[in-house]
């Protein structure tokens, strides 16, 4: 218990190319954890944080990884500083760099569901990208406190402000920039910290000796000024301190601290700070910022289990006495068997006992546990609430949550939001031995990635695989090829449409048989129609049933059943096969009989009222619709705009970023999509770069449904 005020448990997220692990890299270094700083593209053995060969040569970061380090904090007289310390003055934090590319977004999604808070980071010249806006959605589904890091003042068109007006206008956020930068592209050197007025440089040839002066004169006006706003902005959160600066009294740099840390952790506040992780400028003081303002696992919004027996919330409390819950957020398979990340939301993990799985309520044993650092391992005893460590050898899905008590198997962590597959593709092994090889590497790839799904089109017989991207999907064919040495074919990527129906529409079904002996009777009686965003429970919730049913007219052992039978439907719909989403069904009445009723009666009944039911509720064809945001020089955006709208792209609207490129933002049907790689890099000379995020699904044209249900037609008729 004694650490928890000294614990930080913070993930590290934004765009793609934002500088994320490089970020990562020198938080490493400057903790010594590392003595050796690395590129994350090229040369020597690569960031320290992207381990796997794929990440190292496309410079990308594909899985998310995790490590724990201590930080001796600076004050603004050169001392050390770590808030809360007390002997060794070491504050422990636990940090997850994640991916940018939104393919990858899964392994964002399970870090933040399990971290106390977080570093947006941004690029200073291009601002609040498209994947910032995801992440930062991300955050806020979490209730993730976080600052946010304008990274790259050294490049050309580096604009703090600009980055700052940014985080206010396109994400709403209570944005206060925290220090003035000193000099700006290739003239950054250092920064101003508006709190204490202090000029911090960074020498040495790695950054690593912080120099700490007075304000420079040519500066001090401006800072004063912004200092004026950024305190105006953070007395919103002290009475008194409001009160003092309306009397013009000096504020004491504590009630600032104590301030911001108030409005940081409220989630009303984002302190904005400067740097260049590549040129080791400003992330001392970023780390200084992590100590002081977000959360411990003491002072953070607690987490809630759900009890299954009542389903109401159980709030867990960061306390090692109490009994055993922590939740497995990311699992790998390893060559000594499965590696199981764990956050421990109470209670004491240690090595040896026996803790028991609520999904499976089976006894597993925990053989080893390990505190990571990237790739590499240190073997530990014990850990307790608020840590984030690895269990080994332990067998488990993703999001089970373990307790240490049996009396607690109906407590189970709150799950997090998975995204739907928008893509898939076939793959086929070339013989029988390659087919074990590559049955294998699914089945463990799927485990691993709630995002990434196996299955077998039960026509064709052929096994099909489904993700959020193409570079999703190719990535994991390729470790098929290179961690399994499985050689596989693979088919043409297409993409995954879905039915809904557009009206409400009744049903009326009795089904009836008679055959000798026992009969089967059922009868259903209501409505569906379409489930709006604002009746659907979850986010990602795609039907609902309402029972309405009156003086047992369908007795209550058999609502079960009818449920079951309208959602069995949902599987095909009546257009082309694909599922349904989006439909909302009212039970309103029915007749059952005293002999031959049953379950499957009713079943059966409900399954031919929902064929009825759809059919009459103007069933149409969805397609995803994808984000698309190109970044282009201005010469080529007349092109970009032109065949983005030759793919059924909507243009949204086009803007001009601080480097003189457009940008330009449209929603571009998925199908439209393949290829498009290629097709922008020759029709901008290799100037142009863009970024594609699933948005929502859409209705398709009419021409386009008429295609795309005869291709389907065509297929099912070949494959019987």
């Amino acid at each position: 218990m004694k650490h928890l005020p000294k614990t930080r448990n913070i993930g590290i997220s934004a765009h793609i190319d934002s500088g994320k692990t490089t970020l990562t890299e020198r938080i490493l270094f400057y903790c010594d954890k590392i003595h050796k700083i690395e590129d994350v593209r090229g040369g020597g053995d690569g960031a320290k944080m992207d381990h796997m060969e794929l990440e190292k040569e496309k410079g990308i970061t594909i899985t998310s990884a995790a490590t724990t380090v201590h930080w001796r904090g600076i004050n603004n007289d050169g001392t050390e500083y770590a808030e809360g310390a007390g002997k060794g003055k070491d504050i422990k934090v636990n940090i997850i760099d994640t991916p940018g590319h939104v393919d990858f977004t899964v392994e964002v999604e399970r870090s933040l569901r399990v971290l106390d808070g977080a570093i947006l980071v941004l690029c200073s010249v291009a601002g609040v990208q498209s994947q910032s806006i995801t992440v930062d959605r991300q955050m806020k589904r979490y209730n993730v406190p976080r600052l946010a890091f304008l990274n790259k003042m050294d490049r050309m068109g580096a604009n703090a402000f600009n980055g700052t007006a940014a985080l206010r206008e396109k994400l709403n956020h209570n944005a206060v920039l925290m220090q003035l930068p000193i000099g700006a592209e290739e003239n950054f050197v250092g920064v101003v910290d508006l709190v204490d007025m202090k000029a911090y440089y960074f020498d040495g040839d790695n950054g690593e000796n912080v120099r700490i002066e007075d304000c420079p004169d040519d500066l001090k006006d401006q800072a004063l000024s912004l200092r004026g706003e950024m305190l105006e902005a953070v007395s919103m959160f002290d009475d008194q301190m409001m009160e003092d600066l309306l009397e013009e009294k000096e504020i004491p740099l504590e009630t600032i601290h104590n301030a911001i840390k108030k409005g940081v952790q409220t989630l009303e506040l984002t302190p904005v700070y400067c740097g260049s992780a590549f040129k080791n400028k400003g992330v001392q003081v970023l780390l200084n910022a992590v100590s002081r303002y977000l959360p411990s696992p003491l002072t953070c919004a607690k987490p809630q289990a759900i009890n299954s027996e009542d389903d109401s919330k159980i709030t867990l409390e960061p306390d090692f006495a109490k009994p055993l819950v922590c939740m497995a957020f990311k699992i790998t398979d390893e060559q000594f068997g499965q590696l199981t990340y764990t956050r421990i939301y109470q209670g004491e993990l240690k090595k040896g006992e026996f803790i028991y799985n609520t999904r499976t309520k089976k006894k597993v044993r925990v053989g080893r546990i390990v505190r990571m650092n990237s790739n590499d391992r240190d073997n530990i005893d014990s850990a307790g609430a608020g840590d984030i460590i690895a269990m080994v050898g332990v067998d488990c899905a993703s999001g089970d949550t373990f307790v240490g008590d049996d009396n607690n198997l109906h407590l189970s962590c709150e799950g997090m939001h998975v995204p739907i597959p928008v893509i898939e593709l076939s793959i086929e092994a070339k013989d029988k031995d390659n087919q074990i090889k590559m049955s294998k590497g699914l089945t463990r790839f799927r485990k691993e990635d709630p995002t990434f799904h196996v299955f077998t089109d039960e026509e064709s017989g052929e096994t099909r695989i489904a993700g959020m991207g193409e570079l999703h999907l190719e990535i994991y064919v390729e470790r098929l090829k290179r961690e399994y040495k499985a050689e596989v074919v693979v088919g043409a990527p297409q993409v995954n449409y879905r039915e809904t129906i557009r009206t409400e529409a009744k049903y009326d079904y009795t089904h009836k048989k008679q055959s000798g002996g026992a009969g089967q009777f059922g009868q259903v009686v209501g409505h569906i129609r379409p489930l709006t965003e604002e009746n659907k429970d979850t986010e990602d919730q795609n039907f609902k049933f309402h029972n309405q049913i009156k003086g047992g007219s369908v007795p209550t052992e058999f609502i079960g059943a009818c449920e079951k039978g309208f959602q069995d439907v949902m599987d095909k719909g009546p257009l082309a096969a694909f599922p349904l989403i989006n439909v909302e069904v009212f039970l309103e009445d029915g007749k059952s009989h005293d002999v031959d009723s049953s379950d499957m009666a009713f079943r059966i009944a409900s399954r031919q009222a929902m064929r009825q039911a759809i059919n009459a509720g103007s069933p149409v064809l969805l397609e995803p619709l994808m984000k698309v945001e190109v970044e282009t020089p201005d010469e080529f955006q007349g092109f970009v705009i032109g065949d983005l709208s030759k793919r059924r792209g909507i243009i949204q609207g086009s803007e001009t970023n601080a480097s003189g490129d457009t940008i330009v933002n449209a929603f571009v049907p998925l199908s439209e999509m393949f290829g498009y790689s290629t097709d922008l890099r020759s029709g901008t000379a290799g100037k142009a770069g863009y970024t594609m995020e699933f948005a929502k699904y859409a209705e398709c044209p009419g021409n386009i449904q008429t295609e795309v249900m005869k291709e389907r037609a065509e297929k099912l008729a070949k494959d019987d």
